[in-house]
């Protein structure tokens, strides 16, 4: 029997995803193509946005794991 593991349903919506790192303490650090985010109690950790209106389930699915969400 095989099982298949259900991957979670993450956020695609850049714009939600950039205010709920704002929200949990992340500052943005600029950029031009992609956002840039840091936090003061996770040095060396910088999560990397594009800029753009939706992202693809597996980008979303990266920034979730580097945010600490799944």
């Amino acid at each position: 029997m095989h099982t298949e593991r259900a991957t979670p349903k993450v956020e695609t919506d850049a714009r939600a995803i950039v205010a709920r790192l704002l929200a949990e303490g992340w500052f943005s650090e600029g950029g031009a193509k992609h956002e840039t985010l840091a936090h003061p109690l996770r040095p060396g950790v910088k999560i990397m946005v594009p800029r753009h209106r939706t992202l693809t389930p597996g980008v979303a699915r990266v920034i979730a794991k580097a945010a600490g969400w799944i």
